[in-house]
C-alpha cells in the first residue's frame, strides 16, 4: 500500500514497478471519480484480462462474477461470492504466469471494487500474485487499508529536488533556491515541477529572487485551476466536461460539448495548455488534481449544465447507469424520470452484489422523490443495501431518516424491524430489544403476522439477556395463528411462546412449545434465514446438541454453497459453543481461526471477539502457553468495538477462560467462575463452577448453583444435564451418596450425551474419589478412561491430573500419542474433512473462500504429516472429527 499526498509520486514509482517486471502479467485499474457509485467498475477493468479463465471456477462463481460485470443476468448476488470469484480467478490466471496486480487512485474506488480487492489481499497466501494499491491522503474520499503492508511517501529532500527541477527546467538550480523551493513545497515532486514552469529562468538559478510568496503557496491545485482560468470560456467549459466526466473518451466529451455550442478549436487551446493530452481517442489529464481543480471552481448551475449534456450524450449508449449518475448530478429538485432511472440502477447493482452502489442510487432516487412515502421506501431501501454491504453507520443514519418519512404502518414496522436488527448486532442489545418489541406493538393491529415475527425476535433477544423492560408482552401481540395458517407461521409461533418463558425463566413451560417448533421447521425450506437460526437458538436453550448442531450445520452448508460469506461467519461462531462443550475442539479451533479470517477480511472488527474468545478458551482448555496473548487480544477488541447480542456471552467466555487459567488456585477461579450471568455458560460450566467453589470452602454457592441446574435440567431433560447434575451432587457429598451420585452421571453420560469433556471430568472425578477411598483398584478403571479421553482432546492440564492419579493409585500410565486431528492444524483439519466428502480442491477452495492453490499447499502438508501420498488414502484415513 503507497500512500501519500498528491503529486508526491505515488504513480511514478507504480509505473516503475511495472517496467521492472519481467515475466509478469500485469494487470492494471484506477479509481475514478465518476466511477464511484458503479458497483465493480474499476474490479472489472482489472480483471477484464483475466476473465478467458472463468470458466474454469466452480460453476457460482463463474455465473457470480458474470453478473456482477453485466455480462450476465442472475436475480440477486452475493457480494461475497463475488469477491471470492475474483480471487479464485487471479488464482487461476497466476497459475500460468506470475501476476502483478497493480490499483491507483485508490481512493477513488467504487465501493464494491474496494470491498473487493482487499477481501483478495488479506487472503493472499501461496498465490504467486503481487498486489499493490496507491492512495492519496487527505482526500474527501479515503481507502481503508490499515491492516496492509504500508509505504508512505513523503517529499524530496534537497538533494532530490535539485536534480529535478534542474532536469525538468534545463539550468543549473543552486541549492540555496532548492532549499527554498522544498520549504515552499514540502519536496511534493508535481509542486516542484509546477514551480519548475512558472519561475524564470534568472529566479530558477539565483540571479534574480524568488517571488514572495511562492506561485505555489495556495498549493498545487491552485496552479492548475490558473492555468485554466487562462484559457478561452469554451475551453474552459470543454475542461469542466472532461472534469464532470472523467471517463476520457473523446468521442462523448466532443458530443456534449457540441450540444452546449462548444466549437473544435476549444480542445486544441485545452491541448495547449498543457492540462489535457489527447491519446487516440482517449483524453488524459496532466494529473487527477486538474479534475478536482477544475471541477471544485465551477458553479453548481456550470455543474448541472455539463452533466445534463454528458447524460443526453450517453443516451443509446448502452451504459444506463453512467446516464443515470449524470442525470442525478444535473438535477436541483424532485423529478420522477431520474428517480426511475436511479432505482433501476440500484436494482441493477444489487442484482450484481454491488449493495453499496445500490445504497447509493436509493440514497440518490429519495433525495429526488417528493412523496414523502415512496422517499421512505427508498431510504429503507438503501438502508437494506448498506447493511448488506456492512455499512452500519450509513444503516443506522438512513433507516432514522426513513422512519422519520414513512406513514405507513408496515412500512415503519419492516424500516424498525432493520434498524433494531443493526442496533442488536452491532450496538446495544438493550435498546435493539426495546426498539423492535415496540415496532411489533405499533404494527400489530393492522398485520398480526408481521407483529408475531417481531415479537419472536424480541423473544429470542429477551432470552440472550436482552430484556429492555419494554413493558410489552411479546406473545400477546398476535393470536395463535389458524389450524390452516402456514408451517412458517406456525413455526414462528411456537418459537415465539417458547423463547418467551425461557426469557421469563419459565423453561419447563417453554420445552414444549420449542420441541413443536423443531417438528414444524422440519418440513421448511432450509434457506429461511430468519427462522433456521433462531431454531438453532431454541436448541441451544433446550441443551439439546444434535439439534444445535443440525440446525447450524445446516445453514452453515446453505451459506457455503451458495457463497454467503456473512452467513457463514454467523454460523460457524453460533456453533463454537456447541463444538466446544461436545468436545469437537479440532472443529472449533477451525471455526474460530476461519470466521476470525472471514470478520478481518470484510472489515467486522467487532464480529473477531467471540472467535477470539473461543481460541482463547480452547487454548486454557488444552492448556497452551498463549492463553494470555489470546486473552488480551480479545479484550482489545471488547474495549474498542460494540458487541451487540454477543457481548454478555463474550465477557462470560472469558470469565470462564480466566477461571480455567487460574488452576489450582480455587479462589481466583472461583471469583471468575462465579461472574458468569448468561445461562448457556451457566450449565455449561456447572462441573468448573462447582468444583471451584468446593475447593475454595463456597459449598453454600455450590450448592446454589447444583440447585439452579436442577430446575433446568428436570425441565429439559437433557441427557448432559442431568449427568452433570448428578457429578455436582457427587462433589456435594460424601461416602456411598456420592458414589450413587458418580454412578447415575456416567449412567446419563451413556444414555446419548455428546459432552465428552463432561463426562471425562465425571471418570476423573470418580477415580479420585474411588482412590481417596482407598480402593485404587476400582479408581484405575476411571482414571484410564478419564486419561484416554483427555489425551483424544488435547487436555494437557487434566490429562496430566489423570496420569497423577494413576501414579498415586499405583499404575504409570504410558504416554501415548493424541489423535491424529491434533496433529493438523486447524484449517488442515478443514480441508481434510471436506476432501474425504469427495470434494475437489477448487470446491474446497469454494466453501472455505481460499483459493485452489492454498488448498493445494495444505494438501500437501497434510499428506506429509499423515504420511499418505494420495486422495483415496486421506479419504479412508480415520479422523476423528468432522470440520
Amino acid at each position: 500500500m503507497l500512500r501519500g499526498l498528491a503529486g508526491v509520486g505515488k504513480s511514478a514509482l507504480l509505473a516503475d514497478v511495472v517496467a521492472r517486471s519481467r515475466n509478469l502479467q500485469v494487470l492494471r485499474t484506477c479509481g475514478v471519480e465518476s466511477e464511484s457509485p458503479l458497483a465493480f467498475a474499476a474490479l472489472h477493468r482489472l480483471l477484464r484480462p483475466a476473465m478467458r479463465y472463468a470458466d474454469r471456477l466452480p460453476e457460482p462463481q463463474a455465473q457470480a462474477l458474470r453478473a456482477a460485470f453485466g455480462e450476465t443476468y442472475a436475480p440477486e448476488v452475493d457480494r461475497f461470492l463475488v469477491f471470492l470469484a475474483a480471487l479464485s480467478l487471479l488464482a487461476e490466471a497466476a497459475e500460468h504466469a506470475p501476476i502483478l496486480a497493480v490499483v491507483d487512485d485508490a481512493h477513488w474506488l467504487d465501493d464494491a471494487s474496494a470491498a473487493a480487492l482487499l477481501f483478495v489481499a488479506r487472503r493472499l497466501d501461496v498465490e504467486k500474485i503481487a498486489l499493490v494499491f496507491a492512495s492519496r491522503d487527505d482526500d474527501v474520499r479515503d481507502f481503508d487499508s490499515a491492516d496492509l503492508p504500508e509505504l508512505v511517501l513523503s517529499g524530496m529532500d534537497v538533494e532530490a529536488a535539485t536534480a529535478l527541477v534542474s532536469a525538468h527546467a534545463g539550468v543549473a538550480v543552486p541549492g540555496t533556491v532548492a532549499e527554498r523551493l522544498v520549504a515552499s513545497t514540502g519536496g511534493n515532486p508535481l509542486a516542484l515541477v509546477e514551480l519548475a514552469d512558472a519561475l524564470g529562468t534568472d529566479q530558477l538559478t539565483g540571479a534574480a529572487p524568488l517571488p514572495a510568496p511562492l506561485p505555489l503557496t495556495g498549493g498545487v491545485e491552485r496552479a492548475f485551476l490558473d492555468r485554466a482560468r487562462r484559457l478561452p470560456e469554451e475551453a474552459r467549459t470543454l475542461l469542466l466536461i472532461v472534469a464532470a466526466d472523467d471517463a476520457g473518451r473523446l468521442s462523448l466529451v466532443r458530443q456534449a460539448a457540441r450540444s452546449l455550442s462548444v466549437g473544435d478549436d476549444a480542445l486544441d487551446d485545452v491541448e495547449e495548455s498543457g492540462l489535457v493530452r489527447v491519446h487516440r481517442d482517449e483524453l488524459l489529464l496532466r494529473h487527477p488534481l486538474v479534475r478536482s481543480a477544475v471541477y471544485g471552481a465551477a458553479t453548481s448551475a456550470q455543474r448541472r449544465r455539463v452533466h445534463r449534456a454528458l447524460a443526453e450524450a450517453l443516451l443509446g449508449t448502452g451504459e444506463p447507469d453512467r446516464r443515470a449518475w449524470h442525470l442525478a448530478a444535473a438535477a436541483d429538485g424532485p423529478d420522477e424520470t431520474v428517480v426511475a432511472e436511479l432505482d433501476a440502477v440500484a436494482v441493477r447493482a444489487r442484482q450484481r452484489g454491488g449493495q453499496e452502489a445500490a445504497a447509493s442510487a436509493w440514497e440518490r432516487a429519495a433525495d429526488l422523490t417528493a412523496d414523502g412515502e415512496a422517499r421512505a421506501q427508498r431510504l429503507y431501501d438503501a438502508a437494506r443495501s448498506a447493511w448488506l454491504a456492512g455499512q452500519t453507520g450509513r444503516a443506522k443514519r438512513l433507516t432514522e431518516t426513513a422512519h422519520s418519512a414513512a406513514n405507513d404502518a408496515g412500512l415503519r414496522a419492516d424500516i424498525m424491524r432493520l434498524r433494531a436488527r443493526v442496533e442488536w448486532n452491532t450496538g446495544s442489545l438493550l435498546l435493539g430489544h426495546r426498539m423492535i418489541l415496540t415496532a411489533a406493538h405499533e404494527v400489530a393491529p393492522t398485520d398480526p403476522v408481521r407483529a408475531r415475527e417481531m415479537g419472536m425476535f424480541a423473544a429470542a433477544l429477551a432470552s440472550f439477556g436482552g430484556d429492555s423492560g419494554a413493558g410489552i408482552d411479546a406473545t400477546a401481540l398476535a393470536p395463535a395463528p389458524p389450524a390452516g395458517a402456514s408451517p412458517r407461521e406456525h413455526a414462528f409461533h411456537h418459537l415465539l411462546v417458547g423463547l418467551d418463558h425461557i426469557a421469563k425463566g419459565n423453561t419447563a413451560v417453554g420445552v414444549p412449545d420449542l420441541r413443536a417448533a423443531f417438528g414444524t421447521g422440519a418440513s421448511l425450506d432450509n434457506a429461511d434465514q430468519d427462522l433456521l437460526p433462531n431454531l438453532g437458538i431454541a436448541a441451544l436453550h433446550l441443551g439439546d446438541d444434535r439439534a444445535a448442531l443440525h440446525h447450524h450445520d445446516l445453514l452453515l452448508a446453505r451459506a457455503r454453497s451458495t457463497g454467503a460469506l456473512m452467513m457463514v461467519l454467523y454460523s460457524l461462531t453460533r456453533r463454537s459453543f456447541t463444538d466446544v462443550v461436545t468436545g469437537r475442539w479440532t472443529a472449533a479451533a477451525a471455526g474460530a481461526e476461519e470466521a476470525l479470517r472471514l470478520a478481518e477480511t470484510t472489515g467486522q472488527p467487532g464480529l473477531t471477539a467471540l472467535p477470539l474468545a473461543n481460541l482463547a478458551l480452547l487454548s486454557a482448555l488444552q492448556g497452551r502457553d498463549d492463553v494470555e496473548a489470546r486473552l488480551a487480544a480479545t479484550d482489545a477488541v471488547v474495549q474498542n468495538h460494540p458487541l451487540g447480542i454477543l457481548e454478555v456471552l463474550v465477557h462470560d467466555m472469558l470469565r470462564w477462560v480466566r477461571g480455567l487459567h487460574a488452576g489450582a488456585q480455587s479462589e481466583t477461579a472461583h471469583h471468575h467462575l462465579s461472574n458468569i450471568t448468561h445461562r448457556l455458560l451457566r450449565y455449561g460450566t456447572t462441573v468448573e463452577r462447582v468444583e471451584a467453589a468446593v475447593r475454595a470452602g463456597h459449598r453454600d454457592v455450590a450448592s446454589a448453583w447444583t440447585a439452579d441446574l436442577e430446575e433446568y435440567a428436570a425441565a429439559t431433560q437433557a441427557p448432559w444435564a442431568l449427568a452433570v447434575l448428578s457429578h455436582a451432587r457427587a462433589l456435594l457429598t460424601e461416602g456411598a451418596e456420592a458414589e450413587a451420585h458418580f454412578q447415575r452421571a456416567l449412567e446419563h453420560h451413556s444414555a446419548g450425551t455428546l459432552r465428552v469433556f463432561d463426562k471425562a471430568r465425571t471418570e476423573l472425578a470418580y477415580g479420585e474419589f474411588l482412590r481417596r477411598s482407598r480402593r485404587r483398584v476400582d479408581a484405575r478403571t476411571h482414571l484410564r478412561a478419564a486419561l484416554e479421553m483427555f489425551t483424544d482432546l488435547g487436555a494437557t492440564p487434566l490429562a496430566e491430573r489423570a496420569r497423577q492419579e494413576l501414579r498415586a493409585s499405583g499404575e504409570t500410565a504410558r504416554r501415548r500419542d493424541p489423535s491424529t486431528t491434533t496433529r493438523l492444524t486447524a484449517q488442515e483439519t478443514q480441508v481434510a474433512g471436506l476432501v474425504q466428502q469427495g470434494l475437489s480442491n477448487r470446491e474446497v477452495a469454494a466453501q472455505l473462500f481460499l483459493s485452489p492453490r492454498t488448498i493445494d499447499f495444505h494438501l500437501r502438508n497434510i499428506y506429509s504429516k499423515l504420511g499418505i501420498t494420495s486422495r483415496a488414502e486421506l479419504t479412508r484415513y480415520p479422523l476423528t472429527e468432522a470440520a
